[in-house]
C-alpha cells in the first residue's frame, strides 16, 4: 500500500493551535507545533520576499529563486535535492507569491533531522551558478507558457492588476518579464539572494510528530552557523484612490468564450475588512445554493460560470467579479445582473439563517486549513510574517469571524465596491 503524506489529515477541531517560538542569534525566528496523532512531520521555511521586493527592470527574480534553490548546494550534487526527499519517502514543493516564498518538505518524523539539513543548505550554500540560470531560465519560460500564455483566460490578473495597482510592484505578476530574467547577469542573481534569503528575513516553522527539545538541538545544529544577513527595509507603496471607472478590454486567442470581469481595489491582509469582504464573496459565490449562482447560473441561465473572490495580499487586496455568458447574453447584462446583487447586500441585511450558514462555512473552513501538518505550518508563518510577528494570529482567526455582524458586512460591501472605484475588463476571443 501506498501511503499519502500530504493526505494524513487530523480530526476536523477547531481547537487551539499550540506553539513555542524562538529566535536564533542570526535572527531566524523558529516555531515548533508537536502534534502526535500521525507520524509525519512538516518541514517549512518562509522568506518574507515575493515580487514586490523586484526592481522594475528585473522581474520574476523571486519566482526565479523558487526554482533556483533546487539546484543543489556545495554538499548537494545538481539534481539531487528531489531525489534525497522522495528516496526517503518525502514530498516537498514550493510557491511564490507578490509577498513571499515557501519551501516544505514533507517526511516521515523519522526523517525530520534530513528535513532541516535540506533547508540549511538551500539558505546556507546554494548553488547559484550560469549552468543552473540557464537550467531553470528554460524552466521558467515554459511555465509561462502552460500557465499563462497558452491558458485559456491567463492573463486576466496582470491586465487587471496592470490599472488596479499603477505605482505599485503589485502592477507586475509573479512570474515576471522573460526579457528581464534574459538580460540579468550572474551577480544580480547572487545579490538578490544575499539582500532577500538570509535567516533574518525569514520563519523556520516545524510542525508534527516531534520532540521539542531534540528538535531544537537539532535546529541549532543546522541553522546556527547560518550567517546574519543586513536588515531588509520594505519598499513603502501609497496608492491613489480610484476615482473614476476605468475600462478595457482584451484578446485572447485561447478562448471561445468571452468574459466580463470587475476588480476593484480593497485593504490587504491586515485590515478586519479583509475578512469581511472574504465573507461578501461567499455570500455571492461560495458554492452552488449562493445569489449569484442561484440567480444567474440556476434561474435565468444568463451564465455559465460566474463568481465573486477576494485576492488578498499584504499591501492591498483585488476584489474581483466575473461571469462567461450563456446563450448569447451579452456582458454588459451579466455585469448589470452581478451590480445588482452587489446593491443587494450594500442595502439589505442577510437573512439570520443566511448569516448562520456564513458563520459555520467559515468555521469549517477554518478547520480544514489546519487538518494538515503543512497547513498548519503555513499558517503559523503567515501570522509571523504577515501581521506584526503575531504568530497567535492563527488562533484568533475564528473568533474574529464570529465577530463579524450583518451590519459590517453591509458596510463593508458599501465602502469598496463602487462602481466609480473599479476596473471592467472585457475578455474577448481573438480571431
Amino acid at each position: 500500500m501506498i501511503l499519502s503524506l500530504s493526505g494524513l489529515c487530523l480530526r476536523s477541531t477547531a481547537q487551539e493551535i499550540k506553539y513555542i517560538e524562538y529566535d536564533l542569534d542570526n535572527g531566524l525566528h523558529v516555531i515548533l507545533h508537536q502534534d502526535k496523532r500521525a507520524p509525519v512531520v512538516a518541514v517549512s521555511v518562509m522568506y518574507h520576499v515575493g515580487s514586490k521586493d523586484e526592481d522594475p527592470q528585473r522581474t520574476g527574480f523571486a519566482h526565479f529563486f523558487e526554482h533556483l534553490l533546487f539546484e543543489g548546494s556545495d554538499n548537494m550534487k545538481r539534481g539531487d535535492f528531489m531525489k534525497i526527499v522522495s528516496s526517503n519517502g518525502g514530498q516537498n514543493n514550493a510557491n511564490t507569491s507578490q509577498d513571499r516564498t515557501f519551501y516544505y518538505e514533507i517526511f516521515p518524523s523519522n526523517q525530520l533531522e534530513l528535513g532541516l539539513w535540506l533547508e540549511s543548505e538551500r539558505m546556507l550554500h546554494p548553488k547559484i551558478d550560469n549552468v543552473g540560470v540557464k537550467t531553470q531560465n528554460e524552466v521558467v519560460k515554459e511555465e509561462k507558457r502552460l500557465r499563462i500564455d497558452n491558458k485559456p483566460y491567463g492573463k486576466f490578473a496582470e491586465n487587471i492588476f496592470t490599472h488596479l495597482f499603477e505605482g505599485h510592484p503589485y502592477s507586475w505578476q509573479p512570474i515576471g518579464s522573460m526579457a528581464h530574467l534574459d538580460a540579468a547577469k550572474l551577480d544580480e542573481f547572487i545579490a538578490f539572494f544575499k539582500k532577500y534569503y538570509v535567516p533574518n528575513n525569514a520563519v523556520l516553522t516545524i510542525a508534527g510528530d516531534l520532540n521539542i527539545e531534540k528538535t531544537k538541538d537539532l535546529v541549532a545544529k543546522y541553522f546556527n552557523e547560518v550567517p546574519k544577513g543586513m536588515p531588509v527595509v520594505k519598499g513603502s507603496f501609497e496608492l491613489k484612490p480610484i476615482a473614476r471607472q476605468i475600462v478595457d478590454t482584451v484578446y485572447d486567442a485561447n478562448i471561445q468564450i468571452p468574459a466580463i470581469f470587475a476588480a476593484y481595489r480593497v485593504p490587504g491582509m491586515k485590515s478586519r475588512d479583509n475578512k469581511v469582504l472574504e465573507m461578501v464573496s461567499t455570500i455571492l459565490s461560495g458554492g452552488g445554493s449562493s445569489r449569484l449562482s442561484t440567480k444567474m447560473v440556476d434561474e435565468k441561465k444568463t451564465a455559465l460560470q460566474v463568481a465573486a473572490f477576494n485576492y488578498t495580499l499584504e499591501d492591498y487586496g483585488a476584489y474581483i467579479t466575473l461571469a462567461l455568458p450563456n446563450n448569447n447574453t451579452s456582458l454588459n447584462d451579466l455585469l448589470i445582473d452581478i451590480d445588482a446583487e452587489v446593491v443587494r447586500l450594500q442595502t439589505d441585511l442577510i437573512s439570520e439563517s443566511e448569516f448562520k450558514k456564513l458563520q459555520n462555512q467559515f468555521e469549517n473552513g477554518y478547520v480544514s486549513a489546519n487538518t494538515t501538518m503543512i497547513g498548519v505550518a503555513e499558517n503559523l508563518s503567515n501570522g509571523y510574517t504577515f501581521h506584526n510577528k503575531n504568530t497567535n494570529d492563527l488562533n484568533e482567526q475564528l473568533a474574529q469571524i464570529k465577530s463579524i455582524t450583518r451590519e459590517e458586512i453591509r458596510d463593508v460591501a458599501k465602502k469598496y465596491l463602487s462602481k466609480d472605484q473599479r476596473i471592467v475588463l472585457y475578455y474577448l476571443p481573438k480571431k
